[in-house]
């Protein structure tokens, strides 16, 4: 058996579904569980059937049973359910990989306090190339520290419960960071009405929602006479699935401590 043994969390949904193929597919991962709520309609259910690879590995919704057997579990459900499996792998000194967004201060401490004694990754998105976004902000940022408005756009699917998307909201840090602002003071969410000419100050972000949409984000670097766009847009969720397991792998030598995409990519 791989030493990397994965527990999904969240299985039977989208997300999950991706993970499980992903894992499945990964010639150096087993599929060690595949847990959902006690309501799922796939409970009971072989996890590779439902994309088409059968593996014997049926949905459960303990969680507990789910996550002792595995050495990683990825989480991509809700901020509520993420806490709970939180504190599962604390108990049983199960790495955890956080793909889950929308967390308030309490949730992040939580997280952070958890990381004292397991290794977590906690990253508002899991691609490979939207991490590389994140670093290619911060430098033309650093460049283009006057004289240009920034404007955040994002788009997703009708489902998706938090807006802006933490990965919008993430790349609002970066550039706040680099031009020394603190987003949480200069982010304006949305304009309506007669708002008065724009700060030069603020960083806009703006939130679609709508149809399928995996996941599409652009920053604009709006100068006189020019704009710099930086994006990414995701057609499917592989990436998210593929960059977890990435950061799995990651975790499997650390015995604990916090981390994001960036330390997992060796980007800092």
């Amino acid at each position: 058996m791989n030493d990397l043994r994965i527990a999904i969390a969240g299985a039977g949904g989208r997300m999950g579904r991706m993970l499980v193929e992903a894992t499945l597919r990964d010639a150096e991962a087993t599929l060690a569980a595949a847990i959902d709520q006690p309501d799922a309609v796939v409970l009971g259910k072989d996890a590779g059937e439902l994309v088409g690879l059968p593996c014997g590995i049926l949905v459960s919704s303990d969680r507990d049973a789910g996550i002792a057997q595995a050495t990683c579990l990825i989480d991509f459900t809700r901020p509520e359910g993420t806490l709970e499996h939180l504190e599962i792998c604390r108990r049983h000194g199960t790495a955890i990989v956080i793909g889950t967004t929308g967390f308030d201060a309490a949730g992040k401490n939580a997280i952070a306090a958890a990381a004292e004694d397991i290794p977590v990754v906690f990253a508002p998105n899991m691609s490979v190339g939207v991490n590389v976004v994140f670093k290619l902000l911060d430098l033309a940022a650093r460049i283009m520290n006057e004289g240009y408005d920034i404007e955040i756009v994002e788009a997703h699917h009708r489902h998706k419960i938090d807006a802006p998307s933490g990965t919008a909201l993430r790349m609002g840090e970066v550039v706040a960071q680099a031009f020394g602002r603190d987003l949480r003071q200069c982010a304006v969410y949305g304009r309506e009405g007669v708002t008065g000419e724009r700060l030069p100050s603020t960083i806009g972000f703006s939130t679609i929602r709508g149809g399928d949409i995996v996941g599409d984000h652009n920053v604009m670097f709006c100068g006189l006479g020019e704009r710099v766009e930086i994006g990414h847009k995701a057609s499917s969720r592989l990436p998210y699935a593929l960059g977890s397991l990435r950061a799995a792998r990651f975790l499997s030598s650390r015995s604990k401590g916090l981390f994001d995409m960036q330390d997992v990519l060796g980007l800092r």
